[in-house]
């Protein structure tokens, strides 16, 4: 079975590889702000199973939970049962960010953490991961990158045949 996952597991994928390869992690917590799609309600109606279904994600911000970090930890199986996160739908049209807090073993510090990034950028993930110092905001937009994984699972697939 193959699977492309989501957007959102895509965008945290390659954190979650890097991170745990380089220490040890308890337990993470993941949290997306995500833009607007054609799945929530874009205006206030009707509700189903949960109250925040009837709200429109053009008016509020709405929590939910969703399987991104249990995705990565089925394909990450030193992650397993250790994330856990929650997406926020956000009303803005094509941005979206994931943050990724991570409890570890031993502590570390941030110059530690952006090395083993900057080096599995440079590496293995290079088409993947990205590393900068310059003053930027880091973002992923929503279907562009979802877009281009699929591609690339098709690219991958085509060549085992």
């Amino acid at each position: 079975m193959l699977s492309n996952a989501s957007c959102i597991t895509n965008s945290l994928a390659p954190l979650t590889k890097v991170i745990p390869d380089n220490f040890d992690i308890m337990e993470g917590l993941r949290t997306t702000f995500h833009a607007i799609t054609a799945t929530p309600k874009t205006e206030n109606g009707s509700s189903g199973k949960l109250w925040c279904d009837g709200h429109g994600t053009a008016q509020n911000i709405i929590p939910a939970s969703y399987g991104a970090a249990k995705a990565a930890g089925k394909a990450i199986p030193e992650l397993h049962k250790k994330l856990t996160g929650m997406v926020f739908h956000v009303p803005t049209t094509n941005v979206s960010i994931v943050d990724l807090t991570c409890h570890q073993e031993k502590a570390s510090n941030y110059n530690d953490i952006k090395k083993v990034i900057k080096l599995a950028s440079k590496g293995p993930l290079k088409d993947m991961l990205g590393y900068t110092e310059d003053q930027l905001i880091s973002w992923y937009y929503n279907e562009y990158g979802y877009s281009n994984m699929v591609v690339d699972l098709m690219l991958y697939v085509a060549s085992k045949e």
